[in-house]
């Protein structure tokens, strides 16, 4: 099954009112980023055990690893979690970054260095979370 189908399938699978928040989610992070590369992961490890949420990825980073090891995976992630919807900003060298340029303006939302946590998009302001999005995106593309 190819990365879209797998979206597809994954988005089918969320209860409403999530569903719907999230495939909104999802058509305006392909706005906001329309040339990034689309991840599907479905949260598990090499041994098949479930070890995150299943997540759509957007965009491209090069993890490096204290070892030396390096990986490709994505920038921003969108994730179903039991009690609504996790956005997460991967990479971010600064992680008061969040807090600081969307924090108060985000609306009823947890934010720590790397995730963006809400019950619902109604809860949030979805512009500010959307220039979140492509700001912190655009700074990791332009420090690489």
């Amino acid at each position: 099954m190819n990365v879209q189908a797998q979206i597809k399938k994954y988005l089918a699978g969320q209860p409403e009112p999530k569903r719907s928040d999230m495939q909104e989610l999802h058509r305006v992070t392909l706005q906001a980023l329309p040339e990034c590369k689309l991840w599907f992961f479905d949260g598990k490890n090499s041994e098949d055990q479930t070890i995150s949420n299943p997540t759509i990825g957007y965009g491209l980073q090069t993890i490096k690893y204290a070892g030396g090891k390096t990986r490709e995976f994505f920038q921003v992630g969108i994730s179903g979690n039991k009690t609504g919807i996790s956005v997460y900003i991967l990479g971010l060298k600064d992680k008061k970054y969040l807090a600081r340029t969307c924090g108060k303006k985000l609306g009823k939302a947890s934010v720590t260095g790397y995730c963006i946590r809400f019950k619902a998009l109604k809860d949030i302001n979805v512009d500010v979370l959307t220039a979140a999005i492509t700001s912190a995106v655009e700074a990791q593309n332009t420090s690489k």
